[in-house]
C-alpha cells in the first residue's frame, strides 16, 4: 500500500509529504505527485517516489493509484473547474482500486453560504455517492491568506477591509498539512467528516495588531461598507469579477462562516495549532 499526494508542487502537498515523514512513514510507501514530475526534486530527495498526476487526465491516475492505496486528493486552485477536476480524480481512482480518498473540503460545505463551498459541497457529495473509502477534511481559512498584509500595512499603516467585527479561525498550512497525513496514516478515520480550524478566532483589530508587533510599528484596522470597499478596490485596477469575489469573501467573514472553533484541529494532530502571529511570522 502507498500513500499517494496529489498537487506537492505546491505549498500544502509538499507539507503533507514532509509530515507523513515526520510520522515515520516509510519514504517508499510515499508518491509525491504534481502535474509536472520536473518540480519534484526536492521531494524525490527525499526518498519518496514521484510521478505525474494531472486532474484532467484520468490516465494518470489510475498509472499511479493501485489497489489499497490511500490518496490525499488536494483540492484545485482553478475556481469553476475545480468539482470536474475533483470528479475526474475520483471516478479513476475507483477504477484503479484506491482503498480511500483524503478530501480536503471547506468550513460546513455541503450547508455553508460560502463563497467557495458550491464546488466542494459537489465534491463531498460525489465521494460519498462514490462508494470509495472516504476521509473529509473540511479546512479552515489559511493564516497565510494574510501574509499579502504585512507589506501594505508597513506602506500604508493600516488593514483595509468590509468584514465589520467578523473574525477568522485561522490556522497555518503546516497545521492543515499535519491533518491530512494524520488522516492518511489512520485507517480508523475512514467515513469521518471533521471541521477543521484554528484553536482562536481573531477579530481584524487583532490581525492588524498582530502585524504591527511584527514590522514594529503601529498598525490600525480601517472597516468600510461593502460598497466603499468595492469602489477602492476597483481603483486600484481590479476587474469587477475580482471585486465582487473579494467583496463577498469579506460579508463571509462579516456573517461569521470563518470563525467557528470546533477544537477538531487541534485534537487530530495532537497538539495546538499555530497562533496567528507564529503563523504570520513564519509566511513573512
Amino acid at each position: 500500500m502507498s500513500y499517494i499526494v496529489t498537487a506537492t508542487s505546491g505549498h500544502l502537498g509538499r507539507l503533507i509529504i514532509e509530515s507523513l515523514l515526520a510520522r515515520g512513514a516509510a519514504p517508499a510507501d510515499i508518491i509525491a505527485t504534481a502535474r509536472n514530475e520536473g518540480k519534484l526534486a526536492a521531494l524525490a530527495a527525499l526518498g519518496v517516489r514521484t510521478a505525474v498526476l494531472d486532474y484532467a487526465r484520468p490516465e494518470t491516475v489510475t498509472a499511479v493509484v493501485g489497489p489499497g492505496d490511500v490518496l490525499a486528493l488536494v483540492s484545485g486552485s482553478e475556481l469553476g473547474r475545480r468539482f470536474l477536476q475533483h470528479s475526474t480524480v475520483i471516478t479513476a481512482a475507483r477504477e484503479a482500486g484506491v482503498g480511500r480518498i483524503v478530501y480536503t473540503s471547506a468550513p460546513q460545505a455541503t450547508t455553508s453560504d460560502l463563497l467557495l463551498a458550491p464546488e466542494h459541497k459537489a465534491t463531498e457529495e460525489f465521494l460519498v455517492a462514490s462508494g470509495v473509502p472516504f476521509t473529509i477534511l473540511r479546512n479552515g481559512w489559511y493564516t497565510e491568506n494574510y501574509a499579502g498584509e504585512i507589506e501594505k500595512a508597513r506602506q500604508s499603516g493600516e488593514i483595509v477591509a468590509s468584514v465589520g467585527a467578523g473574525r477568522v479561525a485561522s490556522a497555518s498550512r503546516a497545521d492543515y498539512a499535519d491533518a491530512a497525513a494524520v488522516a492518511l496514516l489512520d485507517g480508523s478515520l475512514a467515513g469521518r467528516t471533521l471541521e477543521l480550524s484554528g484553536d482562536h478566532a481573531w477579530d481584524f483589530a487583532e490581525l492588524a495588531a498582530t502585524i504591527g508587533t511584527l514590522i514594529g510599528t503601529d498598525v490600525a484596522f480601517r472597516n468600510l461598507a461593502p460598497a466603499e470597499h468595492a469602489e477602492l478596490l476597483a481603483g486600484f485596477g481590479l476587474d469587477e469579477g475580482t471585486v465582487g469575489f473579494v467583496v463577498g469573501l469579506d460579508a463571509n467573514i462579516r456573517d461569521g462562516l470563518l470563525g467557528e472553533t470546533s477544537g477538531d484541529l487541534a485534537r487530530l494532530i495532537g497538539r495546538p495549532t499555530t497562533p496567528l502571529a507564529a503563523g504570520l511570522a513564519a509566511a513573512a
